[in-house]
């Protein structure tokens, strides 16, 4: 799954950079993310932890094609923090969103799409966590943003689609407990067209 993943972004990759520099080109994009995972079922308390949003931070790549109805694929690397009570769960991810847009009003456009996910790196109180049930899972983008020439600000709205849980022992063997890695969150992004 690792290797499709990574075949699939360089697939997107080459073909948007070359598009992309013809019609209205490439660029950098970074920003913060307001996020809260899934809920914790902590198997020891037998009961399940809302998580408390948390602030993390995202930098990456987008390519844009077109001018009032446009596509936008972009590569991200995300980080996120969760907190449940005193725990906190941390992910380090990347996000390939494949936007539609359309431009409805001078500098305003909408838009929204697929995001495909990948897990790099995931910890749940200091534990680092190997078993999540996907590294690779599928969610949604959808959003409003102001361009204004280079310049570009955008606020969004992102969900997983399916189900994915990271396992792991609690203080005993018999105990494991779930956590549901699936991102809920609001994006603000800066962009600038190079």
């Amino acid at each position: 799954m690792r290797n499709l993943f990574f075949i699939l972004m360089i697939a997107i990759a080459i073909p948007t950079a070359t598009m992309a520099q013809t019609e209205q080109g490439i660029g950098l994009k970074a920003g913060l993310n307001y996020n809260a995972n899934g809920d914790y079922f902590d198997a020891i308390e037998m009961n399940s932890k809302n998580p408390e949003r948390n602030t993390g931070y995202h930098i990456g790549l987008f390519g844009k094609i077109g001018k009032k109805v446009f596509f936008r694929p972009e590569i991200v690397y995300t980080s996120t923090k969760s907190d449940y009570d005193d725990d906190s769960f941390e992910m380090q991810k990347l996000d390939a969103p494949l936007l539609v847009g359309i431009k409805v009003l001078g500098p305003i456009s909408v838009f929204g799409g697929p995001s495909l996910q990948y897990i790099l790196d995931s910890e749940f109180d200091g534990i680092a966590i190997n078993d999540v049930e996907n590294d690779f899972s599928v969610g949604l983008n959808f959003g409003i943003g102001l361009n204004f020439k280079k310049l570009g600000i955008d606020l969004r709205y992102e969900r997983g689609f399916s189900d994915n849980e990271a396992s792991f022992l609690g203080r005993n063997t018999i105990d494991t407990s779930r956590l549901d890695t699936r991102p809920d969150q609001l994006i603000l992004s800066l962009s600038l067209l190079l």
